[in-house]
């Protein structure tokens, strides 16, 4: 079963009170859906899989790294109650190390690619007085150069799991950057900054 994108938005809500935990699902679910329609995989689950796979983080955050109770084992028990399909459960728990769930399939590989590095472009579009509009691959590659910027993302991880879905890093930014242009009024990344 993939649940309906209202549903797991609502598991979100539920489960997920800051906004920017939630924008942050919403960017993963954009680049997801992206994703899942250039290698010509269901849109919908790759996209349920992305909104879902942070939603139990602030109620369970494991900073234990605990491989079976926390983030993300906690949310996957929620889902496996409801019914969610396996494939689904083992991508969520495979974006995490600690779970010792392996990312073997195209779709958990994606997740795992695209998670960090969303969180790094919203932090590069905060900066920005534009936010994500006329964002450039350019300019995020000179803030990953930047240890300083945005430091509890690695740069390293980010390079990786990249490497492990066999994209060229470049590539992969502009199509991430993209698929999140689409989703900026629902990121709150649409346009100016606030004054």
């Amino acid at each position: 079963m993939i649940p309906k994108r209202d549903e797991a938005l609502a598991l979100v809500h539920e489960y997920t009170g800051s906004p920017g935990l939630r924008r942050h699902m919403l960017a993963v679910e954009a680049a997801m859906r992206a994703y899942a329609r250039k290698y010509g995989e269901d849109e919908e689950r790759w996209g349920i899989a992305g909104l879902l796979h942070d939603f139990d983080y602030e109620r369970w955050p494991n900073a234990a790294h605990a491989a079976d109770s926390g983030h993300p084992s906690n949310g996957v028990a929620i889902l496996r109650d409801m019914g969610v399909d396996e494939d689904i459960l083992d991508t969520i728990l495979a974006h995490a190390d600690y779970t010792g769930v392996e990312a073997t399939s195209l779709m958990s590989k994606t997740l795992r690619a695209v998670d960090e590095l969303t969180g790094f472009i919203t932090a590069c579009a905060l900066v920005r007085p534009t936010r994500l509009d006329g964002m450039k691959t350019r300019s995020v590659r000179k803030k990953m150069k930047d240890k300083a910027f945005a430091a509890a993302l690695s740069r390293e991880e980010m390079a990786e799991n990249c490497g492990e879905l066999s994209e060229d890093m470049g590539e992969h930014i502009a199509f991430v950057i993209a698929a999140m242009q689409l989703a900026a009024e629902d990121l709150g990344l649409n346009g100016p900054a606030a004054r």
